[in-house]
């Protein structure tokens, strides 16, 4: 099947209590491992690329890998995503050059400027058959070309989301209600330490999701910087000469409570970029002989694809629902 809109998708994760994987992407390995997952547990799949991917892969590599994606796997409906569009600019290069959804995130903006910003957007990309994602409240954290002042991060409020969702018209929305950015999500003083001196992050605001589902019954909600930064890619990584001390995540029990719930679209990119920096870090350790590229990216990919099944599973449900 071609490129879907995620608009279906939604509807049937809204109705079916589970959420669609937005997985990041910057290169071919990484866009092989997260569909040869899809394909395996039949799920369907959001690739999405930032600003910093544009600028790094080239805007037209990126769609050609995801067109191969297709190619290889004509039973997972498969969108392609602008993750954080800056400007009007950057929305209608990408809704021109075959992008199925666009976020615009003018989220920093005055409320009014924010509304007037996407509505903009929402209107071109409608004319084109294109969805669109915004934004209301502020994460924290820093990644890519997202930049926030370090967690400097503004609730979502909900009196505010009727108002927006009717006047911009968009599709979807992502919501702040503690989720960051990066794998440096939150600060020593934000979190407990259990009892194996492991870092506790503060738990999501599930009243704020709970109020804005209330007052936009139906609608699809985004989670971003949802990555969990798993442990045993972090000690990978330390183990072989990186040095990433209390990065922590979001649990992955909130983010399935939250994926049974409104949210209909977490997305995922850190996991991806430890799953891959760990496995290479751990390789050229155990390999100070090789230099084959192929050598140690086809590992990292493998990891990158078994990290992918387990989020669609256990994390999103959305297994089965292709």
């Amino acid at each position: 099947m071609p490129l879907v809109t995620t608009k279906e998708m939604f509807q049937k994760a809204y109705a079916g209590g589970y959420a669609v994987g937005a997985f990041n992407v910057n290169n071919m390995e990484i866009v092989q491992g997260i569909t040869e997952a899809a394909k395996e547990v039949n799920a369907p799949m959001i690739l999405q690329v930032s600003k910093g991917a544009r600028a790094y892969a080239n805007h037209t590599y990126l769609v050609k890998l995801v067109e191969a994606a297709v190619i290889e796997c004509p039973n997972i409906p498969i969108a392609l995503h602008l993750d954080h569009g800056p400007d009007f600019e950057t929305c209608k290069s990408c809704i021109d050059g075959g992008f199925t959804s666009v976020m615009i995130d003018a989220s920093s903006k005055p409320f009014e400027e924010n509304i007037e910003i996407t509505k903009k957007v929402v209107e071109y990309a409608h004319d084109h058959g294109v969805v669109v994602e915004a934004e209301l409240g502020t994460l924290a954290g820093i990644e890519d070309d997202v930049k926030v002042a370090a967690h400097a991060a503004s609730y979502t409020r909900p009196e505010e989301v009727e108002e927006f969702v009717s006047k911009t018209g968009c599709d979807s929305l992502a919501i702040a209600i503690g989720t960051s950015h990066g794998a440096y999500k939150f600060t020593a003083d934000q979190c407990t330490r259990n009892e194996k001196g492991v870092l506790v992050p503060p738990p999501l605001r599930f009243d704020v999701l709970e109020e804005v589902s209330k007052r936009l019954p139906g609608f699809p909600i985004v989670l971003h910087g949802s990555s969990s930064v798993p442990q045993d890619y972090v000690k990978m990584i330390n183990e072989n000469g990186g040095k990433m001390p209390d990065a922590v995540g979001i649990p992955e029990e909130q983010l399935r409570k939250a994926a049974s719930m409104s949210v209909c679209k977490i997305n995922i990119d850190s996991d991806l970029r430890l799953a891959m920096t760990g496995t290479i870090r751990q390789f050229f350790n155990e390999h100070p002989d090789k230099f084959d590229p192929r050598e140690y990216l086809k590992p990292a990919r493998a990891n990158i694809k078994e990290m992918v099944k387990h989020k669609l599973i256990n994390v999103l449900g959305c297994d089965g629902k292709a």
